[in-house]
């Protein structure tokens, strides 16, 4: 955790957007970690809720320091749509010059996280963005294994379409797109160019970040040493929270042991 001293101007021009679906435990952990850090700031906290009706939902009714939004849908939605919809809702919404992504899995231990990130974009007007490619810190023997496996399918993948044999599409072996766990972004911007978070069936905010880079904005990226230096991130904590896993998989297993040692109160998991 970082030790530095908050600035005596801690930033309100920007707002935070949530979405929830029915993950009750951990929504709550996110939410009084973060009314922690910035319920007596003034920066308002928006969170919609994707149609949960469950304890989620009551639980988020009962908080009078956040502006909630309740969705409501006719046909059933794929997840990653939902959520994309949920976060341009609050896009209309908000008046701030910066809207902070944020997901119910991720725990910030450390309030420095704002204004550092803030600066960023405050620091460069080019700057739409700013995040990280990663969803949790591996260090550095496992990021270049993985980069380098990655390398190698890719390439190998290419090879034997180059020669006439069957092969999957080579899949990217670097990342490139800012993970919404935790991804600040230029609401001005966004805006001043007629743009959003859902914009096709992509996952929200890539197809945003493709359009915006190809008009010249910079997307500032944060390495996951730096960032999860503030925080804590569950990898995709809300899928394991609804059961989108089996009981044995190892993000259950991960999800599962964190939250344990998070209701503990051990501090930072």
């Amino acid at each position: 955790m970082n030790s530095t001293s908050p600035p005596a101007d801690f930033p309100n021009n920007f707002s935070i957007v949530i979405v929830n679906y029915k993950t009750p435990e951990i929504t709550k952990i996110c939410l009084e970690l973060l009314h922690q850090h910035v319920g007596d700031k003034n920066v308002p906290v928006w969170v919609v809720d994707n149609y949960s009706a469950d304890e989620s939902t009551q639980y988020l009714r009962t908080l009078d320091w956040i502006n909630l939004i309740e969705r409501s849908v006719s046909e059933p939605e794929a997840g990653h749509i939902a959520h994309g919809k949920a976060l341009d809702m609050v896009l209309e919404r908000v008046d701030t010059d910066y809207l902070l992504l944020m997901h119910t899995d991720t725990f910030v231990f450390d309030k420095n996280i704002f204004p550092m990130i803030l600066n960023k974009c405050a620091n460069n007007k080019k700057v739409v963005a700013v995040g990280c490619v990663e969803q949790l810190n591996r260090g550095t023997a496992r990021t270049v294994w993985r980069y380098s496996s990655r390398l190698f399918k890719h390439h190998y993948r290419r090879l034997k379409i180059s020669m006439g044999l069957r092969s999957r599409e080579p899949k990217p072996y670097k990342e490139v797109y800012l993970k919404s766990f935790f991804t600040l972004w230029n609401c001005k911007l966004v805006k001043q160019h007629g743009m959003h978070f859902s914009m096709d069936d992509r996952v929200p905010g890539y197809t945003l970040q493709d359009q915006m880079t190809q008009l010249g904005y910079v997307v500032e990226t944060l390495s996951p040493r730096k960032i999860f230096s503030y925080l804590d991130h569950i990898q995709a904590g809300t899928v394991a929270a609804t059961g989108g896993y089996g009981k044995t998989h190892r993000r259950t297993k991960m999800y599962n042991n964190i939250l344990k040692r998070l209701n503990k109160g051990d501090g930072k998991a």
